[in-house]
């Protein structure tokens, strides 16, 4: 280790950065990982591209706003394209952003399907990646690289004609945010990309007569990790690893669950500018503050029932098809639900019909309002969280620091996160294990049973809001490996 750097230089590659640009949990890493790097004096950079509105975003924001003279070029489908390059400052984190209106100019990041079309996007910035590594003044050694869309970069070190001459002048890491999403595509796309044929084997690329993004980038980058111990456990099985465990099993020795953190600058309650008023562990008078606005947001009086609420994408993988059948047992028990978010068109048409007929009971707002989620957040007693399985989680996280205890199912991300109040003399939410609505009712009425006795409610509340769920620990680790890549040269 002597003669390693002392500040490494790390690129993180990403398709989200949040407050930027974010779809889900992966913006809100690449948002607070790298700052969280950087405190741990490892030169910790991000390239994204510029999707529309966050250069003026930057503006507003006076963060500065550098057009790099050069731009970077990259051939794809037997063409050039080509990319104004912008630089500017994040929280303290230097970051690129690369302007192609052609490329980068829809409202939407992830298209709808997958086609040698519609992922040209990815391509670019990969191998646009490649390019500003090795072309610009500051040279990165490793390349960190977050879920398929960039899974290309490792991919390409070692089977592109061009780049893979470039394999020795970085390491890479491939970090899974999500198995479910693997970028499998016609294998049309090898010539279009200029990977060579070889690498359309069971070894390398091929996966059913397609080629695997996903796939390709674990066998080809230096390390992967994903983003909860359990989750990298949980993936080597036939029941988790969604097609891949055997891939990933073969590639157990470089694979690493390193937990996500939570940005506790970013959410926290004390001084939330969206609330109507702040709080902390010690004084919870502004969560009461938050109750009484959320219940008036959707016209109900303060009856005195416990509230429940679902943060996020309205989706098999987030256990809706447990909170469906289950309404009306929760109202039953006392409870009043509220729901935010968006995704397959039938649960969110479920939801909508079921909150017209338990009106009073039940509340849905489909689509996403930040300022809303953190009131619902604050206001709320109860998270649910029943997911059929999850890589790692942050609304459960977000929760706790907001005095809202979440129920949720013992699976990836969220066992690791989550110590069970009836389990543990230190727990501060509530488990289950079995993907059935019984048994998420059953925690529920644990839950209901907790929140009857106030005092040890509160007891509850202040234990999770206290947890320290930052990245101070999983940094520590990234910051491990980054050392272990770089002493193998």
């Amino acid at each position: 280790m002597e003669n390693l750097p002392l500040k490494p230089r790390i690129l993180h590659v990403a398709t989200e950065m949040a407050p930027l640009s974010k779809v889900g949990g992966l913006g809100d890493v690449v948002g607070s990982l790298p700052k969280a790097l950087r405190a741990l004096d490892i030169d910790a950079r991000v390239l994204t591209p510029a999707w529309p509105g966050m250069l003026d975003r930057l503006n507003e924001q006076g963060a500065p706003l550098i057009r790099s003279r050069e731009r970077v070029h990259v051939a794809l489908r037997w063409q050039v394209y080509s990319a104004r390059l912008w630089k500017s400052v994040v929280e303290d984190t230097p970051l690129y952003l690369l302007d192609n209106e052609e490329l980068f100019g829809s409202g939407k990041i992830y298209p709808d399907t997958l086609a040698p079309d519609t992922v040209l996007p990815f391509a670019f910035i990969s191998f646009a990646a490649l390019e500003l590594a090795h072309k610009s003044s500051w040279k990165a050694q490793i390349l960190h690289c977050h879920d398929w869309p960039a899974a290309l970069i490792p991919i390409a070190l070692r089977w592109h004609r061009h780049y893979r001459d470039w394999g020795t002048a970085f390491e890479s890491v491939l970090t899974i945010h999500n198995l479910a999403h693997q970028g499998i595509l016609s294998p049309l796309v090898l010539d279009e990309w200029g990977l060579d044929r070889k690498s359309f084997t069971m070894e390398g690329l091929e996966y059913y007569g397609q080629i695997n993004t996903l796939k390709g980038g674990i066998i080809a980058a230096g390390a992967v990790t994903t983003v909860s111990p359990s989750y990298s456990w949980e993936i080597q099985t036939p029941d988790g690893g969604m097609g891949l465990d055997g891939v990933l099993s073969a590639a157990r020795d470089k694979l690493t669950g390193i937990l996500n953190g939570l940005d506790p600058d970013a959410w926290n309650p004390a001084d939330d500018s969206t609330l109507p008023q702040g709080f902390s562990a010690e004084n919870l008078e502004g969560k009461r503050v938050c109750r009484r606005r959320l219940l008036e947001h959707f016209g109900w009086a303060d009856d005195g029932r416990p509230l429940a609420c679902f943060i996020g994408r309205i989706v098999e993988q987030k256990g809706i098809d447990l909170l469906l059948p289950s309404l009306e047992a929760f109202i039953n028990l006392g409870a009043r639900l509220i729901f935010i978010g968006s995704g397959f068109p039938l649960f969110e048409k479920a939801l909508q019909e079921a909150a017209s007929r338990l009106a009073g009971h039940v509340a849905v707002h489909i689509g996403f309002s930040e300022d809303l989620a953190r009131l619902i957040y604050s206001g709320s007693d109860i998270l649910l969280m029943p997911s059929l399985f999850e890589p790692c989680g942050l609304s459960q996280l977000i929760a706790l620091r907001y005095g809202t205890i979440p129920i949720v199912r013992a699976t990836g991300g969220l066992a690791d996160t989550i110590i069970d109040v009836d389990g543990a003399p230190d727990g501060y939410g509530f488990l289950f294990s079995d993907y059935h609505p019984g048994e998420l009712i059953a925690a529920f009425r644990r839950a209901l049973r907790a929140y009857e006795d106030r005092e040890r409610w509160r007891t509850i509340q202040q234990r999770g809001m206290e947890r320290d769920f930052s990245w101070k620990m999983s940094a520590q680790a990234y910051r491990r490996l980054y050392h272990q890549l770089l002493a193998r040269d």
